[in-house]
């Protein structure tokens, strides 16, 4: 299956099981939300967890945009990715946890194919607050699926405070022999999909109380599900990054996570700018920029010669786009110079101090990851 497929076949299921489909899937919150960026499927969808009636209806399917900056670190590994999409569907008060299990694993098994030997589950075990989950666990055997119980993996929460609850993960066997081990034990166990029973509402104080409803809430990646329906070792085989990739390595000769977190930084940064955001010093701009500057760090590497004026045009999707790269790359170079030469000084020869950081921030407006890349690099 190609994306489009994977796609069309997800949204179908839940659309003939009487879901109705959210459009959207913007990047951007509701003004009210204080986050920057969406970074859930379910983050748009809070106010209806907690009860307030959906217009839509109690079931609902669709695909979200999402972005996080916790797992930057991650990125450039056969997974993880700055900008990616969540396939989603939820039940608001309507059927439980058993139900959306058993449905997750037709789709699954029916609707992409997958072989009931390649998949594992997991479910919650329990805690000093919420006893085991019992139900689930009771579904899965009944489906005939391995099962595994954890205290620590399967609870799901979108922060500290707010709706959560029980999860129950389903995992795809990635390795080359026949499956072996269980999620816990063996990595080359993935999950593909997560079935949330979003049921607590976590108070400030750490304390649990029932939600108004009883919810279910699911969330699979989508460049990883396609990932696995392809046969391939890393999301960046996909047809989804195959014009970045193909574009990448032609033009420059990177190792290979360098060139996947290129490609991610790139395919990110022009999605985040198709929806409006532009560079700046603070807030999502800044966030925006970040991210560009450090795919021009790791573009440049052991070669400053490379330049995001050597990408084809048809790449950026508009002109504006592409504009506001290169002005962000000619920044960056500027500050780039302005931070040698400010480091060249006696003063900052030497490991650098927290208060070297913090004066050269505040006084001469270089970052600390801009002032690292340049002390490295000298």
């Amino acid at each position: 299956m190609n994306t489009d497929d994977t796609v069309r076949t997800f949204l179908d299921f839940y659309r003939e099981r009487g879901h109705e489909l959210i459009t959207g899937g913007t990047l951007l919150p509701p003004p009210s939300d204080p986050v920057l960026f969406t970074t859930s499927g379910m983050h748009p969808l809070t106010p209806y967890l907690q009860g307030r009636p959906h217009p839509q209806g109690r079931r609902l399917v669709n695909r979200q945009r999402c972005l996080r900056t916790t797992d930057l670190d991650e990125v450039g590994d056969l997974t993880h990715l700055t900008v990616f999409e969540m396939l989603g569907s939820w039940s608001l008060g309507d059927y439980g946890h058993p139900q959306s299990l058993r449905w997750g694993y037709e789709l699954l098994r029916d609707g992409f194919g997958i072989p009931r030997e390649k998949l594992y589950v997991t479910v919650f075990g329990g805690d000093e607050q919420v006893g085991p989950d019992l139900e689930s666990l009771r579904t899965w055997r009944e489906s005939g699926l391995p099962v595994e119980s954890t205290r620590d993996e399967n609870w799901w929460s979108n922060g500290p405070v707010g709706p959560c609850g029980p999860d129950s993960e389903i995992f795809f066997w990635t390795g080359d022999c026949p499956p072996e081990g269980r999620p816990t034990t063996d990595s080359r166990w993935v999950e593909i999909w997560n079935h949330v029973h979003m049921r607590y509402e976590r108070g400030e104080d750490g304390g649990l109380v029932p939600l108004r409803q009883v919810n279910v809430d699911t969330g699979m990646g989508l460049e990883r599900l396609v990932s696995v329906l392809q046969g391939r070792r890393s999301v960046y085989e996909t047809d989804l990054f195959e014009p970045w990739v193909r574009t990448v390595s032609l033009l420059w000769d990177l190792d290979e996570r360098s060139m996947r977190v290129v490609c991610d930084h790139l395919r990110s940064s022009v999605v985040v700018l198709g929806d409006g955001v532009r560079p700046s010093h603070t807030g999502r701009g800044y966030v925006l920029r970040r991210l560009i500057r450090r795919l021009l760090t790791v573009l440049r590497g052991d070669d400053d010669s490379r330049t995001l004026c050597d990408l084809p045009g048809d790449l950026f999707g508009t002109g504006t786009v592409r504009e506001v790269l290169l002005d962000e790359e000619r920044r960056f170079g500027q500050l780039l110079e302005r931070g040698r030469r400010v480091l060249s000084r006696p003063e900052f020869r030497g490991p650098l101090s927290e208060e070297d950081y913090r004066y050269l921030h505040d006084t001469h407006g270089l970052p600390r990851d801009v002032v690292a890349g340049s002390v490295d690099q000298s």
